[in-house]
């Protein structure tokens, strides 16, 4: 495959948007066609479709990156394929979809004349940012190229995970595809308890989402675990500890969370049949 790689990118809505956003901004950007019916506006580094059957006659795209909604995939792919015809047969598709699995993508790939790799990828909203993280799993059929090029796609907005097992995306999207939800769920507890506690909305809203963010750098930056770095903070007989003790407690978050994870595991599960 050519060092920059041809990107189809069906779909640019909020995730599909913000893979674009960090493949323009990267220092070698694919070259891309863009099938979105909402968008317009071509340009010098993008062309934009608004149906498959505007795909440049010769695009020929290395890869499919699939980040429509999950109920119109087969819609998309068959297509796809139709306006592709034998160009397709060398691509692979990478999946940003929740709840639709490589054998379902694969069927539908071959319905549409196409016997063609799947990968998946569980990206998440902080991808927006540029400070992601995503699962990547990639079928057996995968070759190391089109493994590659699809991990420095995804790397373009975050850090990237590969997974070995398909079914260990589920687990990803409990921990991290969901993950930033409970984070700003905490947040917006702090940012109540604050003013509850007689602070303004403003300097409630600064010291919640100013401690998260910092103590997401300790994280990123520091070697140490996330328990050390607990009992760094915590002074005997202190206030934190005085909060954790509440916390803590069995019936508290380390019952909560694990059944959270658990909960969001199974509809992941559920999802993808």
């Amino acid at each position: 495959m050519p060092s920059v790689p041809s990107v189809l990118l069906a779909g640019c809505g909020k995730m599909g948007g913000a893979l674009l956003d960090g493949w323009l901004a990267s220092p070698t950007p694919p070259r891309l066609v863009i099938l979105d019916r909402h968008r317009t506006g071509s340009d010098d580094a993008i062309t934009v479709v608004r149906t498959a059957a505007e795909i440049p006659a010769g695009f020929k795209p290395d890869i499919i990156v699939l980040a429509v909604k999950p109920a119109a995939a087969e819609i998309m792919i068959d297509a796809i394929g139709k306006a592709l015809g034998p160009r397709m047969s060398n691509a692979a598709i990478l999946s940003v979809m929740a709840g639709r699995t490589c054998a379902a993508l694969s069927d539908a790939a071959r319905l549409a004349g196409a016997d063609i790799p799947v990968l998946r990828a569980m990206p998440n909203t902080p991808s927006a940012v540029g400070a992601g993280i995503s699962g990547l799993y990639a079928a057996p059929s995968a070759t190391p190229e089109q493994k590659s090029i699809c991990h420095d796609l995804l790397f373009a907005v975050g850090d990237v995970v590969p997974v070995e097992k398909e079914a260990d995306l589920s687990v990803v999207t409990a921990i991290s595809g969901s993950g930033p939800a409970y984070v700003f769920l905490l947040a917006e507890l702090l940012e109540k308890a604050g003013q509850q506690h007689g602070l303004s909305p403003t300097i409630a809203r600064r010291l919640a989402r100013g401690t998260i963010y910092g103590a997401g750098r300790m994280l990123d930056d520091l070697p140490d675990s996330a328990e050390d770095l607990r009992k760094a903070v915590t002074s005997p007989n202190g206030t934190t500890a005085a909060a954790l003790a509440v916390l803590m407690k069995s019936d508290a978050w380390p019952e909560t969370v694990p059944k959270a994870i658990d909960a969001a595991t199974k509809r992941a599960d559920e999802l993808a049949g």
